[in-house]
């Protein structure tokens, strides 16, 4: 329970890891792309972000229901979906 509440309170800094950049989905649009090519690119752009995402969880020590928590909800802004 407690590693639930710490992993909520934790995923509000979940952006922060591409507060600078745009979603996956906005930098798709701004390319123009479709398609297959939208789908292979937003596919890449998650998959680099759940890298990152991951790297600032393992930097900020989180494990457990904490860690997936922050992980699933900085994938999910960094998407844009």
């Amino acid at each position: 329970m407690r590693a639930l509440i710490v992993g909520l309170a934790l995923s509000t800094f979940a952006a922060s890891a591409f507060a600078a950049g745009e979603t996956c989905s906005a930098q798709a649009a701004e390319k123009k792309l479709a398609g297959a090519a939208k789908n292979s690119f937003v596919k890449k752009c998650t998959g680099d972000a759940q890298k990152t995402c991951e790297g600032t969880a393992a930097e900020k020590k989180l494990a457990g229901a904490a860690k997936n928590s922050f992980v699933k909800k900085c994938v999910k802004d960094a998407a844009g979906a």
